[in-house]
């Protein structure tokens, strides 16, 4: 590497074809169907991922009136309104041709001065993700950018190879993060599939010589959530409240941030109570759950409850807001196997969460890096 002086900057609207967010279509519900052209909306667009979760799709007579903001390959998303704002990605070449809603913005750089990758990378960058968001909450209440506002933004403007250069080593850092995700999903999947076969198939081993009552195996007993494992309330840690340490925060959406304190010592199980109602996580070390959250909290901890837990049918009880309601929780039934079949169960399943955990650090310790060298490439400060 080399440092280099700082490179000069262009604005979007001098070296973009195209700068604008699309609309939702007319026609209410009836437009949406299950196989169809892809309407992205800001839930699909995260920091350098495209998400196909809740990927709506809708008809072809009404992709042809948003036919203005259809999606082109390499395309740079940007969510311009809401809490999701400033978040950017491309989007998959395996989804076009694709339309956009209004609360997404398509920009589309001329490829002979700016690399689509390069500008997307330059978005998510933390300065730049810092200066987005600024400028969303300087015109009112709500968070918005504004074409106008894309229009005027800067962004470095090396060569092309400068820029092909940087864009590679970024992405080195993300296809080994992807990967590892992938390993961790094939993982996941496995330990899922175990679970059911043994104890929702009950094709267990040895299950041929064991005799069957009332939909209970020999040796197993019926019993509830509650009584089996009782459900714990987090506790409230605000974010302007946490000094940052190696303790996991997490919510009913997952990790939501790091303290410096536990609340609980680990290995725990936490269950989502309020947003994300009846979302599982494995906590193996120290951690926080906080008031949107339920834990558990047994010696010893049981992966075959974790599993339990992702296969119970949680409903939500509030319809203000969804909710968990620990009473209803604890009144689910919850069958247990012998104690002979739970303890070869988490021999079996406990090495490949020790994968897991190793492939989730290693993702933490790749994005680390990937999020330093980020900023210094894109200012020139230093480039391969």
């Amino acid at each position: 590497m080399r440092f280099l002086k700082q490179w000069s900057h262009v604005q979007l609207a001098s070296v973009c074809t195209k700068i604008g967010s699309g609309a939702t279509p007319r026609g209410g519900d009836s437009v949406y169907v299950d196989i169809g052209t892809a309407l992205i909306r800001s839930q699909n667009v995260y920091n350098g991922k495209f998400s196909e979760s809740g990927l709506a799709h809708i008809t072809e007579t009404h992709a042809e009136q948003l036919s203005g903001v259809a999606v082109e390959s390499r395309d740079v998303l940007l969510n311009i309104t809401g809490d999701s704002v400033a978040r950017c990605c491309q989007v998959p070449d395996s989804l076009l041709p694709a339309r956009v809603n209004q609360h997404v913005a398509i920009i589309r750089p001329d490829q002979s001065q700016l690399l689509p990758e390069f500008l997307c990378y330059y978005f998510v960058s933390p300065l730049m993700q810092k200066y987005l968001l600024s400028r969303a909450g300087s015109g009112g209440t709500r968070n918005a950018l504004t074409k106008a506002m894309i229009e005027s933004l800067e962004a470095p403007c090396p060569d092309l190879d400068t820029q092909q250069h940087i864009v590679d080593l970024l992405k080195s850092y993300d296809d080994l993060i992807e990967n590892n995700r992938r390993r961790i999903q094939l993982l996941e999947q496995s330990a899922r599939l175990l679970y059911k076969e043994w104890f929702i198939s009950l094709r267990f081993p040895g299950h041929e010589h064991v005799k069957i009552n009332n939909g209970v195996p020999e040796g197993w007993e019926r019993t509830t959530l509650g009584e089996f494992a009782p459900l714990k309330y987090g506790k409230a840690l605000k974010a302007d409240s946490r000094v940052f340490g190696q303790v996991v925060v997490y919510g009913s959406s997952g990790i939501v941030g790091h303290h410096d304190k536990s609340l609980i010592s680990g290995p725990a199980i936490i269950l989502g109570r309020k947003g994300n109602v009846g979302s599982v996580y494995w906590s193996p070390g120290d951690c926080w759950p906080i008031d949107t959250v339920y834990y558990i909290k047994r010696e010893p901890a049981l992966r075959y409850l974790f599993y339990a837990l992702l296969n119970m049918p949680f409903i939500s009880t509030d319809v203000a807001v969804p909710g968990l309601n620990r009473d209803f929780a604890h009144s689910l039934k919850l069958l247990l196997p012998s104690n002979l079949l739970l303890g070869l169960f988490e021999e079996i399943v406990e090495p490949l969460h020790r994968q897991i955990e190793t492939l989730e650090k290693q993702i933490t310790s790749l994005a680390k890096a990937r999020d330093i060298l980020l900023p210094r490439l894109m200012s020139g400060e230093v480039v391969v």
